[in-house]
């Protein structure tokens, strides 16, 4: 790079994510910034031991650029050493709360992480195997058997604020795929992608004044993201550990909670609650919910018992959050097709529909899901040959089809994978489970193809059925084959008690195909 360029560079080069918190944690130092069950912390002592710890990283030997891993809970003291590593410059891995033993091993070496900060409360023996295999430091949350917990292994450092690195070329996080459809793939997202998200947050999101937010989902993914726009805002972070609808809404009555991300499935747990009507939620401005597909049916009947204050965001792991969103004033519960969009393209996102050779489909056609733009990931760690699939034409691929109405809203149709080819005919599974969502004997279904000598693909739908409700196999191919058409009704119905269901509470396909598919490997474009 000649002088001139890198010049350039350094002086139109954006903050760090470690800059940003170090702004932020100086907005309000009295304030309570976050709330556990058992520690409040202020700004000023979330700042003072973030800074701590920031240096007890160094001190284990952690430079900046190393990878620092997370198997954590919803806890202050994670948060903060979360904080302490950006503050650090190091590159946060997070390690998904359900994930195999033998994932978790892979992502650590794959990663190259350095020490693993654990929650020993709950990970003490996931933590000991992983260690041991892959000979790292281990840095727990709690006194006990590796050691002092972080802030007391912290307690004698300084305290003073932390100058953050300024070089936002740098890796910032390392984010791994689900490894629905194969080996996980580590996701390269330098401080330009979370700037990016909070300057779209900033811009789009319907934020309440003054912040109070639960954090009801693991802090690893998308609830995280809302940790730095809420302190920038000088608001207060409540975590919960483990959610259920009851305990939901004692904390949003309780604490006069106002801001809050749910996955479909809280959502669903919410109105079927049987506090929900007498419940004080009065407080709730803005309850932002993505992840999964949900039914137009059950967010009308949510808008209507929860009140006008959902906000939909829709993104990917490669492009996080921020693709697009559905505001407020678009959830307009008596049109069920509005309530299938994803919302409009945020500004500063270029998305296009293309086809398999990446021409732009006609308007309202199906076409897979296209972005460029600053939200995009880096590319793959040490995957070149994933990286010309996902990249091809210049584009981020998402494997999202999706159509675009004339008014500039997106429907996510479905993800290309899921899709089944029966009898020739395309079939969406997502479209079928809206139609089942439909059936006032349905609580929650999945559709999925699988072998069948004749169809190629029968479609297939796993169902829930209400408590009490009388259901019957003609049944759910009847409302199906009367809505949708014949070649979107199921060739079979499997009735369980319960849907398997991810640490995200996303329904877990992969377990369901597992199951059906009777150990068959699904062969995917």
């Amino acid at each position: 790079m000649s002088r001139q360029a890198s010049a350039a560079a350094v002086v139109h080069g954006g903050a760090t994510v470690g800059q940003l918190y170090a702004a932020a944690l100086r907005a309000r130092p009295g304030v309570p910034a976050i709330v556990g069950d058992d520690t409040t912390l202020s700004y000023e002592a979330l700042a003072r031991q973030c800074a701590r710890v920031a240096r007890l990283f160094a001190a284990r030997g952690l430079a900046r650029q190393d990878a620092v891993a997370f198997l954590v809970g919803n806890r202050a003291e994670a948060v903060a050493a979360i904080i302490a590593a950006q503050l650090a410059g190091l590159k946060n891995v997070s390690l998904h709360p359900m994930a195999s033993e033998a994932d978790h091993a892979f992502v650590l070496q794959d990663a190259g992480v350095r020490a693993l900060v654990v929650d020993n409360a709950r990970f003490t023996e996931r933590a000991r195997v992983l260690a041991a295999g892959a000979g790292l430091q281990v840095l727990p949350l709690d006194d006990g058997e590796f050691g002092p917990g972080l802030a007391n292994a912290a307690a004698a450092f300084d305290d003073t604020p932390v100058v953050p690195g300024d070089d936002p070329t740098e890796i910032s996080r390392l984010a791994y795929t689900g490894g629905t459809t194969g080996r996980s793939k580590g996701i390269l997202h330098t401080h330009r992608t979370t700037v990016t998200v909070l300057q779209y947050m900033l811009a789009s999101y319907e934020w309440p004044a003054q912040i109070r937010y639960l954090v009801t989902t693991p802090i690893s993914h998308a609830s995280g993201s809302l940790f730095l726009p809420t302190l920038l805002r000088g608001g207060t972070i409540y975590v919960c550990d483990k959610f259920s609808p009851a305990d939901f809404l004692r904390r949003v009555a309780e604490q006069r909670i106002n801001l809050t991300f749910l996955v479909p499935t809280q959502i669903y747990g919410l109105l079927d609650c049987d506090g929900l009507d007498a419940a004080d939620l009065s407080s709730l401005e803005l309850v932002l919910y993505g992840a999964a597909p949900i039914a137009p049916v059950r967010l009308a009947d949510a808008l209507r018992r929860i009140g006008p204050v959902f906000g939909q965001v829709y993104g990917q792991a490669e492009v996080p959050m921020c693709i697009s969103y559905l505001s407020q004033r678009d959830h307009d519960p008596d049109n069920p097709e509005r309530l299938r969009s994803c919302g409009k393209v945020i500004p500063g996102n270029q998305v296009k529909l293309l086809d398999p050779d990446l021409r732009e489909v006609a308007p309202g056609e199906v076409g897979e899901l296209c972005v460029r733009g600053p939200l995009v990931m880096e590319g793959y760690l040490n995957r070149p040959e994933e990286d010309a699939k996902v990249f091809a034409g210049d584009w981020l691929h998402t494997g999202d089809m999706a159509r675009c109405d004339s008014e500039g809203f997106l429907y996510i149709v479905d993800r290309a994978k899921d899709m089944i080819i029966s009898g020739g005919f395309n079939v969406y599974p997502s479209e079928v489970e809206h139609c089942l969502a439909l059936h006032p004997a349905i609580a929650m279904s999945a559709v999925i193809g699988i072998p069948d000598p004749k169809w190629g693909e029968a479609v297939t739908a796993v169902v829930v059925a209400r408590p009490g409700a009388a259901l019957t196999e003609a049944d759910v191919i009847g409302h199906v084959t009367q809505h949708k058409g014949v070649v979107n009704a199921p060739k079979q119905v499997v009735f369980v008690d319960e849907l398997p269901l991810t640490a995200l509470g996303k329904i877990d396909r992969k377990a369901i195909r597992g199951r059906y598919w009777g150990g068959q490997e699904r062969q995917v474009a």
